[in-house]
């Protein structure tokens, strides 16, 4: 018995410390939180009328938000990636935002089952943007 549940916990620590690859943060996430943290004021954002993907591969990553009920509101967006450890960096290289093209985007990433939350400041001086965002994804099963 003593056994049994010794090996349990040694199993369930080094699953727990594993450190993580490109391997693990590729495939297809779905948003399903975000906030936003701007001069004293926290915003959740309503995500009950659109839907947001991010799509990473080895090394690129996109993204595509569409309203559920205006097509027109759809945006998109990807650029390359690096990812070391919990330090994850977007270079947005595609979008129709000026601003935001060619700017680095640095996260933290954590992982918690299928579960991906990433956390980072967003600074652009030319747009008046800076804020803290958390982001928490859900990995889209494979059929």
């Amino acid at each position: 018995m003593k056994v049994s549940v010794l090996i349990i916990l040694a199993f369930t620590f080094f699953n727990c410390k594993k450190n993580r690859s490109a391997n693990d943060i590729s495939g297809t996430w779905k948003m399903v939180y975000a906030e936003i943290i701007e001069n004293d004021s926290t915003t959740v954002k309503d995500l009950s009328h659109t839907e947001f993907i991010k799509i990473i591969n080895d090394s690129h990553f996109a993204f595509l938000n569409q309203d559920l009920n205006n097509d027109e509101n759809f945006y998109g967006g990807g650029g390359t990636y690096l990812l070391n450890d919990e330090d994850y960096q977007e270079v947005l290289s595609y979008t129709s935002a000026k601003h935001f093209k060619d700017h680095k985007f640095s996260f933290k990433v954590h992982f918690k089952g299928d579960t991906l939350i990433q956390t980072g400041l967003e600074h652009i001086k030319e747009a008046g943007i800076n804020r803290i965002i958390t982001e928490k994804y859900i990995k889209v099963k494979s059929n």
